[in-house]
């Protein structure tokens, strides 16, 4: 009978170590970006938020030949399904018909 040496080699603790350390640096590096860029994407979606409520209006403008009355009126008749950006901000309507953020 033959006898099969195998010869298995697992990771050593060393190597373990090496690259649980470049793991860590690089979720260093990328978590920081992330966070510092999270405020950019909430200004960047509320301006498109702005800009698709905008056009709701002139939807509305369309169906019902007169602007409406205000932000609610717009949501309660199923134009916007929300009066809020998606950072919390809220919406307003002035009586020209513009969407503004209120600051």
């Amino acid at each position: 009978m033959l006898k099969k040496v195998m010869n298995e080699r697992g990771f050593t603790l060393i190597e373990m170590l090496i690259v649980l350390l470049v793991i860590s640096i690089l979720l260093i590096i990328t978590i920081p970006n992330i966070t510092k860029n999270q405020s950019t994407i909430q200004s960047k979606g509320c301006e498109a938020f702005v800009k698709m409520a905008q056009a709701q209006v002139q939807a509305y403008e369309i169906d019902n030949a007169k602007l409406p009355e205000s932000i609610d009126e717009l949501e309660s008749q199923g134009y916007l399904k929300q009066t809020s950006c998606p950072n919390g901000d809220e919406i307003s309507l002035d009586s020209k018909g513009k969407i503004t953020v209120v600051e």
